[in-house]
């Protein structure tokens, strides 16, 4: 039977969406026939060949599973792996933390960072106002923004990053949350700012702290470089622990993709710190309601590889040395970008370069210099000068900042 000639075209006039920031730069990339091209836009760690890079422990983890008579492949719960979330949780908040001692953290298991980020929100709107502001960082990673909105909550920034000094704007940072109506939502970066590589100190973290409680706002932590970002886990994990210790119930979403090179098994966890275990138990319901309709249940295999190196001891001290040695290659970069930088007398401060932290460098290079960048020297990076660290390595370090080089003397 013949479609009768009124029927409507569904979608016939739908117009092509623009791409997403950082995968659009790498499709640009994955087109250009240049044999010497540069990726410095996608956020994933390369060794010092260029290659993905992938842990021992990974490897071992999955030597064991895949030796495990009794392991099938049957749905996990709604929440996910119970070890994994229990052993992320003691990951996160550490050995000392009174929160977990009472009870009072509930954890679901979520499909990395973003849908961790995904369902933090989705449960902060079934109790929060709609008209509640979501407070993110300038410049901030681009999807948290968006994330935000899907949940139905609107997004302002506050100021963070100083483009003159090319570090953190404290005073300015300090004054928007004051300035925030009361009791809105502030998304923070638990370390390894994305994109800048520039975190408060300890005292500014405290800092923050007394003015997010004074405000009454509520805290919300994107933790993606736990342990990548300096090789120190505990040290990553600070400004969590500080607002932990202080009281403070908050949501944190937590993602392997980094620190485990999981990048494609989609690991990670929402914790909610609640004011009682009591809550705490309720919440995780809360939580399940969102998952079910949403995505039903996480995946399995990566939650089982963490959960494998977290409680096996020489596992998990292996683990601490290999993200010792990612984090390591990174600022060993940092160091032979700035002085090449230093050596060819381009035009500008460099020191930024090191001081940031993280996988990603802030440049301080303009949309033009960057267009320039990819366009005549074949060196891809986002538009608002972001580079991923992980992507310079010695065979190419020296090239790319000739590259810069040309662009900020030819501007």
């Amino acid at each position: 039977m013949g479609i009768p000639a009124a029927w409507k075209a569904y979608f016939e006039d739908i117009e092509q969406a623009p791409p997403d920031a950082v995968f659009g730069i790498k499709n640009l990339y994955s087109k250009d026939t240049d044999p010497n091209k540069i990726n410095l836009s996608v956020g994933a760690y390369r060794d010092n060949e260029g290659k993905p890079y992938m842990l021992d422990v990974v490897k071992k983890a999955e030597e064991i599973l895949v030796k495990d008579s009794k392991r099938n492949k049957e749905y996990l719960g709604i929440d996910g792996h119970k070890e994994f979330r229990k052993a992320s949780a003691q990951l996160i908040f550490g050995d000392d933390s009174k929160s977990l001692r009472e009870g009072k953290v509930t954890t679901a298991q979520c499909l990395s960072g973003t849908g961790s980020l995904r369902v933090g929100f989705e449960f902060l709107a079934q109790f929060f106002p709609r008209r509640t502001t979501v407070f993110t960082s300038n410049p901030t990673w681009g999807n948290q923004n968006t994330v935000a909105k899907k949940a139905g909550f609107q997004t302002k920034s506050y100021r963070y990053w100083d483009a003159k000094k090319r570090g953190l704007d404290f005073d300015g940072m300090i004054e928007d949350l004051k300035n925030a109506p009361r009791e809105s939502i502030i998304l923070l970066h638990a370390c390894a700012h994305n994109p800048t590589g520039i975190d408060p100190t300890p005292t500014q973290w405290e800092a923050i702290a007394k003015v997010i409680r004074e405000r009454h706002h509520f805290p919300f932590f994107d933790a993606a470089y736990q342990g990548f970002a300096t090789g120190d886990l505990d040290g990553d994990a600070r400004a969590i622990r500080l607002f932990e210790r202080l009281g403070f119930q908050m949501v944190v979403a937590q993602s392997y993709a980094k620190n485990f090179g999981l990048y494609g098994e989609r690991a990670g966890c929402v914790h909610v710190v609640a004011p009682s275990a009591q809550s705490a138990k309720a919440l995780l319901s809360h939580l399940k309601r969102i998952i079910r309709p949403m995505y039903s249940n996480p995946p399995k295999h990566g939650a089982e590889i963490v959960t494998i190196v977290l409680k096996n001891p020489d596992l998990f001290k292996r683990w601490k040395e290999e993200i010792k040695i990612m984090s390591s290659r990174i600022i060993t970069m940092r160091k032979a970008l700035r002085n090449e930088l230093v050596r060819l007398k381009t035009p500008g401060t460099w020191n930024h370069i090191v001081s940031q932290i993280g996988m990603f460098s802030f440049t301080g290079l303009n949309r033009k210099q960057c267009e320039s960048l990819i366009r005549n020297h074949h060196v891809y990076l986002l538009y608002n000068g972001r580079i991923s660290m992980a992507g310079l390595n010695t065979s190419n370090v020296a090239r790319f900042a000739k590259a810069v080089d040309a662009v900020v003397r030819g501007s």
